[in-house]
């Protein structure tokens, strides 16, 4: 039997910073967001390599990884950690990227496979409204009637 929608757990979001960046105000407030409308939030905190956001993207098992990079070395840090998602068996799953990031810079990152790019001063409301409707559960709950 299929599970209806109604029978999918809850979104699970990781929320990471790649890179020596040492400010994480705006990740948080993404995944107190996120949690806020009900999703499942990982946070691994300050400085990740984008091998360690792979490795717990794929042990987490979720459904989305939201990047927030303020360094400058987002052209070279975002798509190594998109790389390494499909490496992994991960390439279904959406990739977004927040924090300072020039407009001139969009159209590579997005070609690299970045999903969306939300700046400073984006409502969270769009966030939300962009991951519910780009990032279905990968997993439903299992029917406990069968």
């Amino acid at each position: 039997m299929t599970p209806t929608p109604e029978a999918t757990r809850p979104l699970r979001i990781l929320i990471a910073k790649p890179g020596l960046d040492g400010h994480d105000r705006g990740a948080k407030v993404i995944a107190r967001a996120l949690r806020d409308a009900g999703m499942e939030v990982i946070y691994t905190g300050l400085r990740q390599t984008p091998e360690m956001i792979a490795a717990a993207a794929l042990q987490e098992d979720v459904d989305a990884v939201g990047l927030s990079i303020l360094s400058g070395a987002h052209n070279t840090l975002l798509p190594r950690v998109v790389e390494l998602l499909r490496q992994n068996g991960m390439g279904d799953v959406p990739v977004f990227a927040g924090g300072i990031i020039p407009d001139e810079d969009v159209p590579g990152l997005k070609a690299a496979g970045i999903a969306a790019i939300f700046g400073p001063g984006t409502p969270l409301s769009e966030i939300v409204a962009f991951i519910r409707e780009h990032t279905p559960s990968r997993h439903p709950i299992a029917n406990r009637d069968s």
